[in-house]
């Protein structure tokens, strides 16, 4: 089962010839989830070969133009391209107010539904939740009203063990139950405890990002243990002045964030375009945090399961 994020564009404030604004696509087994949607977000979706029918929940951290500029545009393209499906956008009650002027000149005739979910930056609270998913905010710090996201896979079935089906031969039917914690009856009655029967499930994935955000250690609790966490860096810490200045970390902080949080990996992203060598941000970091990586255009980070049991299915 697929979980893994994809870099679109990881740039600070400006695009250039090589670097796209702030957005990544979470895929969970198929489904696609945008993070962010700067400007050019949908010609790094065509890109990477991102299904555009398949992204249904675009989750906005915040309403500064470098990560929500490349909405309207993505908006439009869905319509071209026939779309059908409700669209889902989670975001503050204010990108409503600025979009739906757009919508009315721009896009009279759409197929299809924006439903808006306005949020509270300020509140760390459960905005969407399915089958496979639940995403919660969590409060950043910054100039205007600004969340992150966390990402969390919902707790899987066990692994029925196929030996112990071909022993007892145990029909069909009952497989499903068993792999929710049910114990077997034979047929002459005798009582097959579960746990001789299963493996336990795959531990549930998970995946924080954060974006624009001072340094606050207020978001360890929330993001504790977290398989990949991506935090912004927007700058070096021999720039830390300006960092605070303008409400942003440096890779430094943000790999004491990883640090504190026990993260599985960090990503750093959100590099000021004054730097030439985005080298020196993991090399910063990782005086830190050993395990670090660039939030590359292009790059995919999976995250797979960690006690998956080959014995069972």
């Amino acid at each position: 089962m697929t979980f893994s994020v994809t870099i679109l564009g990881s740039n600070s404030a400006l695009p250039t010839s090589e670097r796209y604004p702030t957005a990544q696509v979470l895929n969970v087994s198929e489904r696609f989830y945008l993070i962010d949607c700067g400007e050019g977000t949908q010609i790094q979706l065509r890109k990477y070969k991102v299904k555009f029918s398949k992204i249904n929940q675009i989750f906005i951290s915040h309403l500064h133009g470098d990560h929500c500029f490349g909405l309207m545009g993505l908006i439009s393209t869905f319509s071209l391209l026939g779309r059908k499906t409700d669209l889902h956008i989670f975001a503050h009650p204010d990108l409503e107010k600025i979009v739906n002027p757009q919508l009315e000149y721009f896009c009279k005739d759409l197929q299809y539904k924006i439903i808006f979910h306005h949020i509270n930056p300020k509140e760390n609270k459960v905005i969407f939740d399915d089958k496979q998913l639940e995403v919660s905010t969590i409060p950043l710090k910054h100039r205007v009203p600004t969340c992150g996201f966390l990402f969390k896979e919902k707790k899987g079935l066990n692994h029925i063990k196929k030996e112990m089906v071909d022993f007892y031969q145990i029909p069909f039917k009952k497989i499903h139950g068993i792999k929710k914690g049910e114990d077997y009856i034979t047929p002459n009655g005798e009582i097959i405890p579960n746990n001789r029967l299963t493996l336990p499930e795959n531990k549930p994935r998970s995946y924080a990002f954060c974006s624009d955000t001072a340094y606050t250690e207020s978001i360890v609790p929330i993001i504790t243990n977290v398989d990949i966490l991506y935090h912004e860096s927007t700058f070096l810490k021999t720039d830390q002045k300006l960092a605070n200045q303008t409400t942003h970390s440096t890779a430094n902080q943000a790999a004491v964030i990883a640090e504190k949080a026990k993260a599985g990996k960090l990503i750093l992203g959100h590099f000021s375009t004054r730097y030439r060598d985005f080298k020196l941000f993991k090399t910063e970091a990782e005086e830190v945090f050993k395990n670090v990586e660039l939030a590359i255009e292009g790059g995919v980070f999976h995250i797979p399961y960690k006690n998956i049991r080959l014995a069972g299915y």
